[in-house]
């Protein structure tokens, strides 16, 4: 649709150049004269006589800015926009200063949709991180109502993490393939239809229903957790990136957030298994009209790119992508970039020991305070908010400061500060104490989250961010199912102390590894080597004054 746009509105300025009068060579310096419709982007054309070279196109450095000298072929030849490398260097695409259609990759603005596009996303990967937490908040009850064990209920928590593992690569491919609205379409579907599937695991004999509805849920989650670097790339500027990313981020940590307050509040802990199961079922009901409203949101809203690039980073990314990249290349690529392998470790380690804390929170919790689901629940809101807000703060202060790998470093040290603080006052008694450790710890451990992501690429552009993303979510899968497994283990063996200094330990390993990441920006180094005109938005006209910038001169260095 996008390449059929571009080209109809090529005709059009075709048509509205072949109906110009030919100026004559005198007049090039004026401003307002448009490119000859023969003036195709191509190695061997010159630019026309009466084409006017606009002070402010960017030229070659070999070539000077003269009527009748040949423009070199990366040369832009709208009249209010630098040359961008290689972004017009395509056999069909004609250099036109009315050339405005999607592929315009000339032209820097931001759409006014892209809050609502980020903010449909942000709930409906909240609505799926709710049904991930849902069983594990109130671990005890559904242990009772189904008759199984706590480690088969940990599974309903853990099966997330399992299918993320051997589909990322498949659905990286369709996002790069088919594009961001079919990736949010089919994860939005998927998490609708399992919410509603669980409606039919309402007996104690139908916890292979619930498990069912749990692993659509679960590959929903494929689609879902690689996005919000993506969204935040396509969708806005160099200035909003990181606070976007946070924003979609946002939206999972809140959905888990409720999973943790909700349930304890929806289903009582009691021991008639009919009234549970009605209990339950309104729990299951709400959450199936949640998802159902939200798909129907995506569908409406989502639309897969805005009109025009809205930084000089994505308009690059958009020249430089090739219909037949190979996601074993690019893969390998990542794994030689030894400061994303780091980043990688690093990030599943962090990630990890937040899925593990989350997962088993309720049963820690009842361990020292019997009989405190519902406190247990407002423990795990209290580090879901507090990392929602230290997401949100880190978000804004790497758009405005760029220090990537210090606000790393920092943040993880102080998860690694935070989680032995949490471990040593556990058992104090006190719930109160409690309350103000987790959240601390939470602050810091789940604002990490969104600063991985970004982190990760600066240091792999112009490499797909759902590939990078992607691939930081499979480590963090990975680590996930270990540090349950084992901390579960732990705590049932030898008591909730042990278990939480197991993860300390390996907080400890993630920060030194930290320290040792090269602070290679790449989309920062993409932004500033190439002139960056503040975005506009879509709707804005250009002025005229525009046209009086001084001419900016691009390197081949920089391509």
């Amino acid at each position: 649709m996008g390449n059929e746009d571009f080209k109809a509105e090529e005709g059009d300025g075709a048509c509205a150049q072949e109906s110009a009068p030919h100026a004559d060579p005198s007049d090039s310096a004026h401003p307002s004269m448009s490119a000859h419709p023969s003036a195709s982007v191509h190695l061997s054309v010159s630019a026309h006589p009466s084409i006017s070279t606009h002070p402010s196109v960017s030229a070659h450095p070999s070539v000077s800015i003269h009527p009748s000298v040949s423009i070199h072929p990366s040369v832009s030849i709208h009249p209010s926009v630098s040359a961008y490398p290689s972004a017009l260097a395509r056999p069909s695409a004609l250099s036109h200063p009315s050339g405005s259609g999607p592929e315009d990759l000339s032209v820097i603005k931001v759409s006014k949709r892209r809050w609502a596009v980020v903010l449909v996303f942000s709930c409906y990967s909240m609505c799926n991180a709710f049904q991930w937490i849902q069983y594990g908040s109130i671990n005890n009850i559904f242990m009772h109502f189904y008759g199984v064990s706590a480690f088969a209920i940990d599974w309903l928590s853990m099966c997330y993490m399992l299918t993320y593992i051997p589909l990322l690569l498949p659905v990286a491919w369709l996002l790069e393939k088919f594009g961001l609205r079919t990736i949010a379409l089919t994860g939005s579907a998927l998490n609708c239809l399992g919410a509603w599937v669980k409606l039919g695991s309402l007996q104690p004999h139908l916890f292979p229903v619930t498990i069912l509805g749990q692993v659509i849920c679960s590959v929903a989650q494929v689609f879902i957790l690689g996005m919000p670097s993506r969204i935040a790339s396509v969708w806005f500027g160099a200035s909003e990136v990181s606070t976007a990313c946070s924003v979609a981020v946002f939206g999972n940590q809140l959905g888990i957030a409720i999973g943790f307050l909700v349930p304890p509040v929806l289903v009582p802990n009691i021991e008639d298994r009919d009234k549970l199961a009605y209990h339950i079922s309104i729990m299951f009901y709400i959450i199936g009209g949640v998802a159902t409203l939200l798909f129907i949101l995506v569908i409406i809203v989502f639309k897969e790119k805005p009109k025009y690039p809205p930084s000089r980073a994505q308009s690059l990314s958009y020249a430089l992508a090739s219909p037949d990249a190979s996601y074993l290349s690019s893969i390998a690529r990542l794994f030689k970039n030894l400061n994303f392998v780091l980043l990688l470790v690093t990030y599943g380690l962090n990630a990890g020991a937040f899925y593990a804390l989350s997962t088993l929170l309720n049963r820690m919790v009842i361990l020292h305070y019997p009989g405190e689901e519902v406190n247990a629940g407002r423990i795990g809101l209290t580090i879901i908010l507090a990392g929602m807000l230290g997401a949100m703060i880190s978000g804004i202060w790497l758009d405005r400061s760029k220090t990537y790998k210090e606000t790393t470093l920092v943040v993880y040290i102080m998860t690694l500060v935070g989680m032995v603080v949490y471990t040593l006052t556990l058992n104090l008694g006190h719930l109160w104490v409690v309350f103000i450790t987790a959240g601390t710890l939470g602050f810091f451990m789940t604002g990490y989250l969104p600063l991985g992501f970004e982190f990760a690429v600066e240091l792999t552009y112009p490499e797909s961010e759902g590939m990078s993303s992607g691939l930081l979510n499979v480590s963090a899968q990975v680590f996930g199912i270990i540090f349950t497994i084992i901390q579960g283990q732990i705590i049932d063996n030898y008591g909730t102390m042990p278990g939480n200094i197991f993860l300390c330990v390996f907080l400890l390993l993630g920060a030194v590894l930290t320290a040792f990441i090269r602070a290679d920006l790449r989309r920062q180094k993409a932004n500033k080597e190439t002139p960056e005109i503040k975005p506009q938005e879509e709707e804005e006209e250009e002025e005229e004054s525009n046209t009086s910038k001084t001419p900016v001169t691009v390197s081949e260095e920089h391509l």
